[in-house]
């Protein structure tokens, strides 16, 4: 039972932050591409399937940076970090959860299954770009958002130019929030020569977080146009740009546990232009 829990942990199933904020824009595409009437079943793939790879991408991501996590505070008691699981264990981990998952998508058109080897490639190799790429928070996006294509894919056997912009615009959202997170540990990442979007910012970090809010929701503004989606959309649109105001009275300051709070609310943001979409092609 020790050992089920250090499992838990190591997946974060303690900590569901990140598979929200993967779920708000998959399931916003599965409403989109399907004009508001998705199959129930494809919701429950899509949804379990979320689960699976962000609890895949963990296990992956902490073997990667076990070696680093060691001299963060934040992390250095995390399973593989504090020696109470091995690094084969966790890749053991990932790859039983990535087999899941893949299962999930048997029955859906062969389009789905090939973008879903893309979104494999592009999670497992999401913690090494840390070590070369200035902003790894913009290839985080891309993994956070594959969902999305994958839905239209699933659905419409294409993937619609609609799709890669609400793609892009969730690349700038990701930025904006895991830069916030990144400014909790900004620190410690500068002393193990870490790269994340809070150092390459620098003292323009929080003017930065705001631009991205900015494009993403303009994005989602110029993908609503393309849809046809009404007022309520656009509710949810406003809703969101006042929580991204809020965060800038959490983040302006620069402390920890404000940046850090700020990062964990921005599942309300999601939430908020999901309930749009649903409000939108509900009440229609």
């Amino acid at each position: 039972m020790n050992k089920l829990a250090l499992y838990y942990r190591l997946v974060r199933l303690d900590k569901p932050i990140g598979t929200l904020l993967l779920l708000w824009p998959t399931l916003c595409a599965l409403w989109m591409a399907s004009n508001g009437h998705p199959d129930p079943v494809l919701v429950l793939i899509f949804s379990l399937g979320t689960l699976l790879m962000r609890s895949a991408g963990c296990a992956i991501n902490d073997y990667a940076d076990q070696d680093f996590d060691k001299y963060v505070k934040r992390t250095a008691e995390r399973p593989i970090t504090s020696g109470r699981i091995s690094g084969k264990e966790a890749l053991a981990v990932a790859g039983l959860l990535a087999i899941l998952s893949f299962c999930l998508i048997l029955p859906l058109n062969t389009l789905t299954k090939q973008l879903s080897v893309a979104a494999v490639i592009i999670a497992a190799s999401y913690p090494y770009f840390k070590r070369f790429f200035a902003i790894p928070q913009a290839y985080l996006g891309i993994a956070f958002g594959f969902g999305m294509p994958m839905a239209f894919a699933a659905i419409q056997n294409s993937v619609p130019p609609v799709a890669w912009l609400l793609l892009l615009g969730n690349v700038f959202w990701a930025v904006a929030y895991d830069t916030a997170y990144a400014m909790v540990d900004r620190d410690d990442d500068l002393k193990i020569g870490i790269k994340t979007s809070a150092i390459t910012f620098g003292q323009y970090d929080v003017a930065a977080i705001m631009l991205c809010y900015a494009a993403h929701l303009g994005l989602l503004l110029v993908c609503g146009s393309m849809l046809n989606m009404g007022l309520f959309y656009l509710g949810g649109i406003v809703v969101a740009a006042g929580i991204a105001a809020y965060h800038y009275t959490l983040i302006r300051t620069r402390e920890r546990d404000a940046c850090f709070y700020a990062f964990r609310h921005n599942n309300w943001l999601g939430a908020a232009v999901f309930a749009g979409v649903l409000l939108d092609y509900a009440l229609r």
